[in-house]
């Protein structure tokens, strides 16, 4: 099919074959579709979508484009966790202890955050001598020696993902749910994982504002799974507010630490259970729900899941005593507290304002080369729905040069925080669980 025909044909409402989907990525990645023309087809899926289909060949093609990642030669059945992305995100380092621990096996690859804070890879590298850097030998090895290995992505996985969603970026076609679900799934296919659960985050913070676009995408991810073999669950999880207090890369690993010994944010434990739980599942370690959650809860109260992370942290070569001591972890130079000019309740907290000082501060990087400070960051003293009395401190910046009332960073912590004379009625935190049987509202 000619590229012109290609285009007409989504233009025009029709389906393409899986062939047909397969041919024109293939010919894209070979510069033979030039970018004008992919642009056209789509700004055609924006305003014309996909079937499932479509979206499941759109997702193979891309995964097909690279590298992909075999795990056959890891014992039982590999479980992979994805976030949409949100302030305060530290769920993958409290959850693939507990999931391993319970005995499932977690083979995952992250990569380094780009705007509000570092992701997983650079809060890991907040550990002195932590090595995220792994031969596929070792990875496979350490997984089938302690059941977990958290490493960055080697190799060049869904390539094709970066060439189209660079395009989609500078053509106002990233708001499409199909090419927004199957540039998340390839990436997840490629990287090997038999199971894959997805934390869908909502509200202001997030990528997805609302709970119906939210639930559209976690519904066009869970199909992909699907029709590519994969069992696939979702969780639709609130992110009008940062997750648990710590914003910032060595922050947000002492909070880890402190939520493997019990001591743990309620949010962020309660969501990290949610998650755990359907890991464990997927991997085939429960009989039900029920039984999964159990499991779960039972590894983290008796430390297992604890140990399971010392057990990480030592094998891929960093200091496991930052366990008992997470002040071995790379300390600021000073802080600054941030107090309320009011009193009355905390009735909303801008998560992505907050993120943005974070980034600000240098926890987060603008450009894949800038350097992250992984000291650096803001604990939160007070959420959505606490009170607050005037000079009460709402938060702290933790920060390697001073800073005064006028700072910028200052100021967008301030505007972030809401306050009014009425307790506020708070969103749930979990919203919804999307799986192929249906969805179930929480």
């Amino acid at each position: 099919m000619r590229a012109v025909d290609f285009i007409q044909h989504k233009r025009d409402g029709k389906e393409h074959s899986a062939q047909e989907i397969g041919e024109w990525i293939e010919q894209y990645c070979k510069g033979e579709i030039p970018d004008y023309q992919m642009s056209a087809w789509t700004m055609a899926v924006y305003f014309n979508g996909m079937t499932a289909k479509e979206v499941a060949a759109l997702t193979l093609a891309m995964a097909r484009s690279g590298d992909q990642v075999d795990l056959s030669a890891i014992q039982g059945i590999k479980v992979d966790k994805h976030s949409t992305g949100g302030v305060g995100d530290k769920t993958s380092l409290i959850i693939a202890p507990i999931v391993a621990a319970v005995g499932v096996p977690v083979a995952k690859m992250s990569g380094r955050g780009l705007g509000h804070t570092g992701g997983t890879i650079d809060k890991l590298e907040s550990i002195q001598g932590f090595h995220t850097e792994l031969s596929q030998k070792q990875f496979v090895e350490q997984v089938n020696s302690i059941g977990v290995s958290l490493i960055g992505q080697s190799g060049d996985l869904a390539p094709a993902d970066k060439q189209l969603y660079a395009l989609r970026d500078v053509t106002a076609t990233v708001e499409s749910i199909p090419l927004i679900s199957s540039s998340i799934m390839s990436k997840k296919i490629a990287a090997g994982a038999d199971a894959i659960v997805l934390d869908v985050k909502t509200g202001n913070g997030a990528f997805m504002k609302t709970l119906d676009d939210s639930i559209k995408l976690a519904q066009a991810m869970v199909t992909i799974g699907s029709e590519t073999g994969r069992e696939t669950a979702a969780i639709i999880s609130d992110m009008d507010q940062p997750l648990g207090y710590a914003i910032g890369n060595a922050l947000e690993v002492a909070e880890v630490i402190d939520t493997l010994k019990g001591n743990g944010p309620a949010d962020l434990t309660e969501l990290c259970l949610s998650l755990a739980a359907q890991l464990v599942l997927l991997g085939k370690k429960a009989t039900d729900a029920s039984n999964a959650r159990q499991l779960v809860e039972e590894a983290l109260q008796n430390g297992a899941a604890l140990n399971k992370l010392r057990q990480l942290i030592e094998a891929q070569g960093g200091d496991g005593s930052v366990i008992e001591d997470p002040k071995r972890l790379p300390q600021a130079l000073y802080t600054y507290e941030i107090t309320s000019t009011e009193h009355g309740y905390v009735s909303a907290i801008g998560a992505e304002k907050l993120g943005l000082a974070a980034m600000k501060l240098g926890a987060g990087r603008q450009t894949k080369d800038e350097k992250i400070d992984h000291a650096v960051g803001i604990v939160l003293r007070k959420k959505v729905g606490d009170q607050v009395s005037k000079g009460e401190v709402l938060a702290t910046l933790y920060v390697n040069t001073k800073v005064t009332d006028e700072h910028e960073t200052v100021k967008m912590v301030n505007d972030a925080y809401t306050i009014s004379e009425v307790q506020p009625h708070q969103r749930p935190l979990l919203q919804a669980i999307v799986t192929k049987q249906g969805i179930q509202m929480l």
